[in-house]
């Protein structure tokens, strides 16, 4: 009853508190809001093309080249007549056009602008795919005429090949990204919480009192503890669901998975904040060792600006960082339903977290206070 009756008292002040409840709630959804939108072309996948144009001069007899030209205005392809006096060459090295195109019975003639590669790529594909197309047809008219239009139009067989890709379809936007990492931030933020829950015993003098009463010190100790977790983990929960209601952050379908993770690093959180109070003398040097750790996990930890394929020495320096475990691990549950990759962060955490506990646990008995 009476580590209930701390821990209670513990929740009651850390709700009570403004400037916390606004630190752990609203400055973690204006943050995924900001770094989500200002960064968001960092983590698009494609490449939007503008519509391409291009001029072209037809002196072929048929109409072939022309049943080209209507379908290619269908995809996006502007297709312009160059003039008899046009320079239509410099026009495309003016980058006024993407290309220049030349049909006439000895084949057909493109140019392109170099600076205009990736066009000038798809305009190369579309008029090979034409000219062997337009073979096949040639050949076909000299050999059996009567079966050229059964050749085009016959039913296609889609089903030779089946493709499986190795990576999954769907990644994290940048919302997506921000909102794990910022999470998973916020969750080691609660370091601070826990810490100062036991520091302003100190200055008011009330641990003194505690120790005094007739309460155990571990149902003191406990009880700090338990009452730091609630109500960290209610402040994640309402970040998660924030995040989900908000900017429909996608958490995956294992959110179970996902929270039992995150419970784990609110309880080396707390931890770290409790025993760093304890191995520093001062009311103050406690807020500087976590903060200074916190922005560090954080900046290695990809919280601020994703990090692909660190290497050598940086690599390292990431790797040294939970937060480079946290993320990995809950990217991986998120969007691959790699269950195993919880395995890490799950023991990183809870090894932390006994180290730190135990380390608090034997000042109290030494020094007798909290």
């Amino acid at each position: 009853m009476n580590i209930l009756n701390i821990a209670w008292k513990g929740i009651k002040a850390d709700f009570r508190d403004i400037r916390t409840l606004v630190f752990m709630l609203a400055f973690p959804i204006v943050l995924m809001l900001i770094l989500g939108t200002a960064l968001s072309n960092t983590f698009t996948t494609s490449l939007p093309i503008d519509d391409i144009q291009v001029l072209y001069k037809d002196t072929t007899k048929g109409q072939y080249f022309s049943q080209f030209i209507t379908e290619m205005e269908k995809s996006g392809i502007h297709f312009e007549k160059a003039g008899e006096n046009m320079d239509a060459e410099k026009k495309v090295k003016q980058s006024k056009y993407h290309g220049y195109v030349e049909a006439s019975e000895e084949g057909i003639k493109l140019f392109v602008n170099s600076r205009t590669s990736i066009e000038g790529s798809i305009l190369q594909g579309m008029l090979s795919s034409y000219v062997d197309r337009y073979n096949i047809s040639s050949e076909i008219i000299k050999a059996a005429p009567e079966k050229l239009e059964s050749a085009f139009t016959r039913e296609k067989q889609d089903d030779f090949m089946k493709e499986t890709t190795l990576l999954p379809d769907k990644e994290p936007g940048a919302m997506d990204y921000y909102a794990i990492v910022i999470t998973t931030m916020m969750v080691l933020y609660g370091a601070m919480s826990a810490s100062g829950e036991i520091v302003s015993e100190r200055v008011r003098k009330t641990g003194d009192r505690l120790i005094a009463s007739p309460v155990r010190k571990r149902e003191i100790f406990i009880g700090k503890v338990l009452g730091s977790l609630v109500s960290n983990s209610l402040c994640i929960a309402l970040l998660l669901l924030c995040s989900k209601v908000f900017f429909n952050a996608y958490w995956g379908e294992n959110i179970g998975l996902v929270f039992l993770v995150l419970l784990t690093e609110v309880v080396f959180a707390v931890s770290l904040g409790i025993g760093v109070t304890f191995l520093t003398k001062t009311n103050s040097g406690h807020a500087l060792i976590i903060m200074l750790f916190v922005q560090l996990a954080s900046f290695f930890g990809g919280a601020y600006y994703k990090i692909e394929n660190p290497e050598g020495i940086f690599k390292f320096i990431t790797e040294l960082s939970p937060l480079t475990w946290m993320n990995t691990a809950m990217t991986k549950i998120i969007y691959t339903n790699d269950f195993s990759a919880a395995i890490p962060a799950l023991s990183i955490n809870i090894a932390g977290s006994l180290l730190f506990l135990l380390f608090a646990m034997i000042s109290i008995q030494r020094r007798g206070a909290l």
